[in-house]
């Protein structure tokens, strides 16, 4: 069974057992799925809405991409498992195998390909709570919050596999790369999560 079609309670029991997936980045994007998922609550209860209806055509346009970013979450927690699969893979190896190096290289790339994604399709989502503390419901503003705050943890959280992964490539252009987009998506997404907490935080207290 796909990680993403589990239970809460099988996710989570997986995820604490001694399996090596899922693991950091499958519940990244798990967490990402959630915040999202409130972008869309927070959408489907202000769409319709008179005092809002100005912001109507934004609302449509933030429930469907809410909608496919959250399907991409969830796609991202079985992506990541299977990815980590060859890197466990090669990590077994004797490394006195002339081809270890090559194959942990290669393993090291996929390793580093889906919680890249992960960090990817969370700042999206950062984006549309951005706009929702703007636009949506002021009753529901409690929800843009934490849906924002989920959204940043998927995108740290997803960065450390990214840079574990990404120490240990030969390649270094090729990782300087990947750590380089990492970190201006930590820096302009985070930061404007940050300031979306805040400016929810602000009309809460």
């Amino acid at each position: 069974m796909p990680y993403s079609d589990m239970t809460a309670q099988a996710f989570t029991d997986v995820l604490a057992s001694s399996a090596p997936v899922p693991g950091g980045g499958g519940a990244s994007a798990l967490v990402g799925a959630i915040g999202t998922a409130l972008a869309s609550m927070v959408g489907n209860l202000t769409t319709g809405k008179k005092k809002y209806a100005a912001y109507e055509p934004d609302l449509k346009r933030i429930l469907e991409q809410a909608d496919m970013l959250r399907a991409e979450l969830l796609a991202e927690i079985d992506e990541d498992a299977r990815c980590f699969e060859p890197l466990s893979l090669a990590y077994g190896i004797p490394k006195d195998d002339p081809a270890r190096a090559e194959k942990l290289e290669d393993a090291l790339r996929v390793a580093c390909s889906a919680p890249m994604e992960i960090m990817r399709t969370a700042a999206r989502a950062i984006d549309l709570h951005a706009e929702l503390a703007e636009k949506g419901s002021a009753l529901m503003q409690s929800d843009v919050g934490v849906g924002v705050l989920c959204c940043k943890t998927a995108l740290q959280g997803a960065s450390l596999n990214v840079f574990v992964n990404a120490k240990l490539m030969a390649d270094r252009e090729y990782a300087q790369e990947l750590i380089d987009e990492a970190e201006s998506l930590l820096e302009t997404c985070g930061k404007r999560a940050d300031e979306t907490y805040a400016a929810v935080l602000a009309k809460l207290k």
